[in-house]
């Protein structure tokens, strides 16, 4: 027999959630998602990295999940921006 966490009255040891008070009790504790800075550069450096971790953690993770998706999405602009100022730049000296 256990206890609800919330209300303290007694329920079955495999309720998902207290028929008392509908407080959700859950056998493992909660997956932390403080959407850290850390994925965010990893999946910068790493934009395949980021997007598979933004697929695989959108729905368990969103907060981090964003963050490494975001740093995929910077990283992947920033090599566009790269290439097109190279490109231009190849075509000005050309020109000359």
């Amino acid at each position: 027999m256990a206890y609800c966490r919330r209300c303290g009255a007694p329920i079955s040891d495999q309720a998902m959630v207290c028929p008392s008070c509908g407080e959700p009790q859950y056998s493992v504790p909660p997956v932390q998602d403080d959407g850290g800075i850390g994925w965010g550069l990893l999946g910068c450096c790493i934009p395949i990295v980021g997007l598979v971790l933004f697929l695989v953690w959108k729905d368990q993770k969103p907060r981090t999940a964003k963050a490494a998706g975001i740093g995929a999405l910077v990283a992947v602009g920033l090599s566009a921006l790269w290439y097109v100022i190279v490109i231009a730049g190849g075509i000005g000296f050309a020109l000359m």
